[in-house]
């Protein structure tokens, strides 16, 4: 996807209102999970805004004449190592790379901000956002089995080394 196409910002007041809103409408819609997901990513971006450290973490917004396509978050993780999380892309902008752009941007961002490695936490039937992760050369360094959501889901922790 080329720079035309959207710009890349950090975080504005309101955006965390908005991304746990249309992720947990699109995963919704796309997966059936419903309140436990929605209070999954509402947490997430309330810890990001009570504990942000802008040298070491940062929400990465996409957008496109003022409307936000997609966003991606890394933050702290502790020992070295930063975390991907609540990568999100739009119905309406998916296939067009935008998922990749962010996750590189996470991994420019965490190399600058002196992370030794990034970890992940996915779940194993989001096959796009797995592709993605796998392209840019995170590992699976764990699975499990759990019912987050609601049902028996598998769950993966991937890791990419940035020495």
């Amino acid at each position: 996807m080329s720079e035309q196409l959207f710009t890349i910002r950090t975080h504005e007041l309101g955006d965390m209102g908005w991304i746990t809103y249309r992720h947990a409408m699109t995963v919704a819609q796309d997966y059936g999970w419903g309140e436990a997901f929605e209070g999954v990513v509402g947490e997430i971006a309330a810890q990001f805004l009570k504990q942000y450290n802008p040298a070491k973490e940062r929400c990465f917004i996409a957008e496109r004449e003022g409307k936000m396509l997609g966003c991606v978050f890394v933050v702290d993780a502790g020992e070295g190592s930063a975390k991907l999380r609540l990568l999100f892309v739009e119905p309406e902008a998916r296939g067009l790379g935008l998922a990749k752009y962010l996750v590189d941007e996470v991994i420019q961002f965490s190399q600058k901000a002196g992370y030794e490695k990034i970890l992940l936490w996915t779940m194993q039937m989001l096959t796009s956002a797995r592709h993605v992760y796998k392209q840019a050369g995170f590992e699976i360094i764990e699975e499990e089995t759990n019912k987050e959501f609601g049902e028996d889901l598998v769950s993966e922790t991937w890791a990419l080394s940035l020495k």
